[in-house]
């Protein structure tokens, strides 16, 4: 419980901040949001769920409270982020400066997931691999090698700048602050995966970046990282009884927040997805074949695993022949239409074919014993006491393969396995690429049933923030989402600025509706042209690629030579060249997609007008979506209203969010589809959109 100790920390903590900070304004919202953090993290399982709008000042609020309540209990915070960008702003601005206010002194780490650091043992092996005498590929055998085609000049600088930088200690080796850009091509040369690491047996442990980072990890006081780690870990079985606490500390000794915390359930979701890609599936089997048998010759063992390896290949044939079959069935099953772009068979209610299933049941079986098997001829490479290049070369390749074979059992035991009677059931679907391969996925449809088992009922309290998390103050989609326990607290914090006098929201007479592609595409252009002012800063939003590409090619030219649209240089450089036309007098207008309107803080000139093309609905043939859909559906429920209305109506608000970052900003809001005032769900999103004064023009 919240002791009066505790309390008066707080109040201190925040008077300290008051006086400190060279302009602070107290904001009611503030106050109230550290009070409700303190309440909730200081109960042993307590959780809230607060939506902090732009300009609360959220994350001193909850370092403030969260920092106090962990100093007394004795507990970890743990920060959790959805963005790189965030992360540094706490580690680099937010965290030194309340600890500097305050004259205390904390531990703080920064936790990444592997592929994010320097991994020394690749770092060497691609650099010998340059080395003329061998053959791009240590001079091994083929199935060893990393590169894959020969390298570029440029990425064969880069690897000797980074070698050397790192080797002086010049750079620590994190990915993101690497002081040479990392090509696609090189970055997972450099990087490792949790499969390709040998943790304490690789020679170069001592000197691992990510190692070190996790020894840090283990120290700090407050901890800062991305919720994909955090989600990580917290579905990590644990060697004890529980889940969580493999790689951050544990659960019931952690106080959680998570900020941007809208960001949670698609991310859950995304932890317990699985696909297989049958051809490539077959083919690395082959590969692993070889692999397998340099690792028989290496360690000079006749059976490793139980197997010899005439009985593993055996093994490996069977699981070959298997997906095979398979890949039959399914082509013999489906003929996907040759209209389709993406074509895509789908479970309806996630069932599948019952001949697939019984595949996929084979499948599973043999998937499981050679993954027993890999696991133990990586062992016993790992486990010889002289070691060199072959050797780790071998081993990270055999770790590799294992988090394949675990992808590809995932797979199979989803679609093998029988769904819960009251529980939503997994989306399965295949799909076909380009190249007419198959690729065979599953996935949860709600994150609800995992967050309640490994993170509400798991960890000592958490908070999940945002700016959007509601529709309009109503939490009932989002609780559903994460399965948010009914005795957590959900807070809407009114926004500080005055909304109202500030901003306006204009919905202009268009007669066209988004469903009319053509039409509408060209009342966007009549808008832009007519009624943008291309002197300022604007940001214009698209919900697909499509219709931006579209509005480009029937935008007059002259308007063209002024947009910079997303995809056509890196997200940070169009904005930094945006930023410097405005305060150069020069006019300049973003095109975006929905990464552009979440995040982007452009405040006062950078950006005067938002225009928002159309209402930000899922799209439709989202296999995961359209599962979750259609159990909703069979239970007599709504899901257009239950679901769709709402994570549009949040969406929605996130991109108006984009205009007023300031209590000096000035603008307006301009929404480019009718059916906001047309259809009974427009409505109720008007009314959940914050107070800008409205202007609904009416067509004529």
């Amino acid at each position: 419980m919240l002791t009066d100790t505790t309390k008066d920390a707080i109040r201190a903590a925040y008077t300290r901040l008051k006086e400190g900070l060279p302009g602070f304004r107290a904001r009611a919202s503030q106050g109230k949001m550290i009070a409700e953090v303190a309440k909730a993290l200081a109960q042993e399982g307590g959780a809230a769920v607060i939506e902090a709008p732009t300009g609360t000042g959220k994350s001193m609020a909850y370092l403030i409270a969260g920092a106090e309540v962990a100093r007394a209990q004795k507990k970890k915070l743990l920060i959790a982020t959805a963005t790189v960008a965030l992360q540094e702003q706490l580690v680099q601005r937010d965290i030194p400066l309340y600890l500097k206010l305050n004259g205390t002194e904390a531990k703080v780490a920064l936790a990444k997931g592997r592929g994010r650091y320097l991994c020394p043992r690749n770092l060497a092996m691609a650099s010998n691999s340059l080395n003329e005498t061998a053959q791009m590929g240590l001079g091994f055998d083929a199935d060893l090698a990393l590169w894959s085609k020969p390298p570029q000049e440029r990425d064969k600088k880069a690897l000797s700048k980074l070698a050397d930088l790192f080797d002086r200690h010049e750079w620590d080796g994190d990915i993101d602050a690497a002081p040479e850009p990392i090509s696609d091509v090189l970055r997972p040369m450099i990087t490792t995966s949790a499969g390709g690491c040998t943790g304490r047996k690789c020679g170069m442990f001592m000197n691992c970046p990510f190692f070190a980072a996790r020894r840090a990890v283990g120290d700090a006081d407050i901890i800062v990282a991305n919720q994909d780690l955090v989600l990580a870990d917290l579905t990590m079985p644990r060697e004890e009884d529980g889940f969580g606490g493999v790689i951050l500390p544990k659960p019931d000794e952690t106080l959680y927040i998570f900020d941007e915390g809208h960001h949670v359930p698609g991310k859950a979701i995304d932890r317990g997805a699985a696909e297989v890609y049958m051809n490539a599936a077959v083919r690395q089997l082959s590969r692993l074949g070889r692999q397998i048998h340099a690792a028989y010759s290496l360690t000079d063992k006749e059976v490793i695993g139980k197997l010899a390896l005439d009985a593993g290949d055996q093994k490996l044939q069977e699981l070959s022949d298997a997906l095979e079959e398979l890949e039959k069935e399914i082509r013999l099953g489906w003929l996907p239409s040759p209209d389709d772009d993406e074509p895509m068979y789908r479970g309806s209610l996630g069932q599948l074919p019952e001949a697939w299933v019984e595949h996929a049941r084979a499948l599973y079986v043999f998937t499981g014993e050679i993954e027993r098997w890999v696991g133990a001829v990586r062992r016993a490479v790992l486990e010889m006491t002289e070691s060199g290049p072959t050797h780790e070369a071998l081993s990270r390749e055999l770790g590799m393969a294992l988090e394949r074979i675990d992808r590809q059992l995932r797979t199979w035991r989803a679609w093998s396995a029988s769904d819960g009677e009251n529980a939503p059931p997994l989306a399965r679907w295949v799909t076909m690429s380009a190249d007419q391969q198959l690729i065979c996925h599953a996935s949860s449809v709600s994150a609800g049933g995992l967050l309640r088992s490994v993170l509400w009922g798991n960890a000592s309290a958490v908070v999940m923030t945002s700016a959007t998390l509601s529709a309009g103050g109503n939490f009932r989609g989002f609780a559903d989402a994460v399965g948010l326990p009914d005795e957590a607290v959900t807070l809407s914090l009114p926004s500080p600025f005055d909304l109202a006098a500030q901003a306006r929201l204009e919905v202009p007479a268009l007669r066209a509706l988004p469903d009319a592609r053509e039409e509408h595409v060209q009342e966007i252009c009549d808008w832009l042209a007519a009624n943008l002012d291309w002197s300022a800063g604007n940001l214009v939003l698209f919900t697909s690629r499509m219709k931006l590409d579209r509005v480009l090619q029937k935008l007059p030219i002259e308007y063209v030579r002024k947009v910079r649209a997303q995809g056509s240089l890196g997200k940070a450089q169009l904005v930094a060249e945006h930023i410097a036309d405005i305060e150069a007098g020069k006019g300049s207008t973003l095109f975006g997609l929905a990464s552009f309107g979440e995040g982007l803080d452009l405040p006062g000139k950078l950006c005067e007008t938002v225009v928002i093309t159309q209402l930000p609905f899922a799209v439709p043939t989202d296999p995961v979506g359209a599962t979750y859909a259609e159990w909703l559906e069979s239970r007599g429920r709504n899901p257009f209203i239950e679901v769709t209305v709402p994570e549009a109506t949040r969406l929605l608000t996130q991109y108006c969010g984009r205009l007023i970052r300031t209590e000096t900003d000035r603008g307006r809001i301009v929404l480019l589809d009718r059916r906001v005032v047309l259809k009974r769900y427009g409505e109720r999103m008007l009314r959940a959109l914050p107070p800008f004064t409205r202007v609904i023009e009416k067509v004529a």
